[in-house]
């Protein structure tokens, strides 16, 4: 398909192409398809059930089954009022009376009622997580900078302690609040620098009585109540969510403690309503214009059809710069599978390599490989029309590199073009661009609270959307689990001199660090 000819052949293509859903906005003209591919896609999706199995999440069936769990993030975003029964429980009402007391802790702490152990205002926050924990809340409270008060939150997930260090090294304990951030509080990441902050807070309020310290300066986004209450935690300031609920889908849960305390409870509430938004979108939109449907489509489409394993998401907004390794847990970990639901192995790619930058920063650096590079990479570019901030009319010159690069990609420049404009004959070959490079063009009016839960849940949809086309469990996680497994018996032979019956290369790797270890 050149897609020169068929934009010269349709002159209606680009509006006909062009997708709402709530305040977002999706040209998917430059995209290489035509009417009949669109319809056979649609066909696909119907006969592999996707908005039956849409239903049958949201009402709560078992779709989990290798962990034999319902998915029920959509329920996180319900309004109060609502209800869904799930084996005899009301879990939006399970859901609200989480939020309302978050959202008591949150105000105290915005205010000042809420003191550290010596009495000090809280003015930093510091959210203890990793995965879904971390990329979530991270990512939405740079989004939302705009949006941000007084409080400062602070985001550590690496087991490396220099990320422990390097984030407290500015901060005054009096002045510090942890969120540790663990379904089970017994993730071994998190608990290890959740312990390395009670140290850091217990060293530096030494004249403050131990118990007082923790129980004033940590809150705990877990269900294991007798872990937290065993760290020193008060259980009241412990804030649960549930097992239908996946980490990389949590940051509209209690796992979103912290930018509710940055944003104030109302914009989080707003936050939670754009999500409803594309829920019901989802739910109800026909196939030709249901926006997340029809992204998974044509991921699908250069998946399985045009064999395009990589996939690049590149926002033009700076407040968005952590959007892209959000998508690469909630894509990846989701979609990256290869058996279907029942444990037959697949015979069809899956998840594609999801991977991004911010523009223009991506401009001067990969981007020469999207252009001119032997491999076809589609890709999603995301603007915003109205910014929060602007200085000296840059904005604009960030959106016009924003639609000069879906131009460029979608039509190229060819021989004759680059010939024509003088370049000399040994050059040609080098400056000529293939087109035909297929984007969406994803715009919102503004970047706000409500538009950021748009733009996460239609990203949660296409990748059900897919998930469900490829007959795979985009639900569980097992992939995570064995090297992690296997690090903890490795642990305890770091530090001693026990045989080893790894592999060859595995032994050696531990007896090297043994010899060279510095304590």
């Amino acid at each position: 398909m050149d897609l020169r000819q068929v934009f010269a052949a349709d002159p209606g293509r680009a509006d006909r192409y062009t997708l709402t859903a709530g305040g977002l906005r999706a040209d998917l003209s430059k995209n290489l398809v035509d009417d009949e591919i669109v319809a056979a896609l649609t066909d696909l999706a119907d006969a592999m059930g996707v908005s039956e199995r849409y239903e049958a999440m949201r009402r709560g069936d078992v779709i989990n089954p290798t962990e034999g769990r319902a998915v029920l993030h959509t329920a996180l975003r319900r309004p109060a009022g609502d209800s869904l029964m799930v084996d005899g429980v009301d879990v939006v009402a399970d859901v609200h009376e989480v939020l309302d007391r978050m959202a008591v802790v949150a105000e105290r702490i915005r205010s000042g009622e809420w003191t550290g152990a010596t009495g000090a205002r809280i003015r930093h926050v510091v959210n203890v997580g990793i995965g879904g924990s971390d990329l979530g809340p991270l990512m939405a409270y740079r989004a939302l900078a705009h949006y941000r008060e007084s409080i400062q939150c602070h985001f550590v997930s690496n087991v490396d302690p220099t990320h422990m260090v390097e984030t407290l090294k500015p901060l005054d304990p009096a002045e510090t609040l942890f969120i540790v951030a663990s379904k089970t509080f017994t993730t071994q990441e998190t608990l290890a620098n959740a312990d390395s902050a009670k140290a850091w807070i217990l060293d530096g309020l030494a004249s403050a009585d131990p118990a007082e310290a923790v129980a004033k300066h940590f809150v705990a986004l877990s269900t294991n109540a007798e872990g937290v209450a065993a760290f020193g935690i008060d259980t009241a300031n412990m804030f649960g969510f549930w097992d239908w609920v996946g980490g990389r889908y949590s940051v509209d849960s209690a796992i979103g403690m912290s930018l509710m305390i940055a944003i104030g409870p109302d914009e989080f509430t707003e936050f939670l309503a754009g999500f409803a938004d594309i829920d019901e979108h989802m739910g109800s939109a026909p196939a030709a214009e249901n926006l997340p449907l029809m992204l998974g489509l044509l991921g699908i489409w250069y998946r399985n059809f045009l064999g395009m394993p990589s996939h690049a998401v590149l926002p033009y907004s700076q407040y968005l710069e952590r959007f892209p390794a959000y998508l690469q847990q909630l894509d990846m970990e989701s979609n990256g599978k290869s058996v279907h639901l029942d444990g037959s192995a697949v015979d069809h790619d899956t998840g594609p390599i999801i991977w991004g930058e911010p523009g223009t920063n991506g401009q001067h650096a990969f981007y020469q490989l999207i252009h001119q590079g032997t491999t076809v990479i589609p890709a999603d570019l995301i603007g915003v029309v109205n910014p929060a901030r602007d200085v000296g009319g840059q904005h604009d010159l960030l959106i016009a590199n924003l639609f000069a690069q879906a131009e460029a990609l979608a039509f190229g420049k060819t021989g004759a073009e680059v010939a024509a404009d003088g370049a000399a004959d040994d050059l040609v070959a080098h400056r000529t661009f293939a087109g035909n490079r297929p984007t969406n063009m994803i715009l919102t009016d503004e970047l706000t609270p409500r538009v950021l839960g748009q733009l996460v849940a239609l990203y949660e949809h296409k990748v059900f959307t897919q998930g469900a086309i490829w007959g795979i469990n985009s639900f569980d996680q097992w992939g995570v689990e064995l090297g992690k497994e296997l690090a903890r018996g490795i642990v305890p032979e770091l530090t001693s001199d026990t045989s080893l019956e790894h592999d060859a290369s595995t032994n050696a790797l531990i007896a090297h660090y043994r010899a060279t270890r510095r304590r």
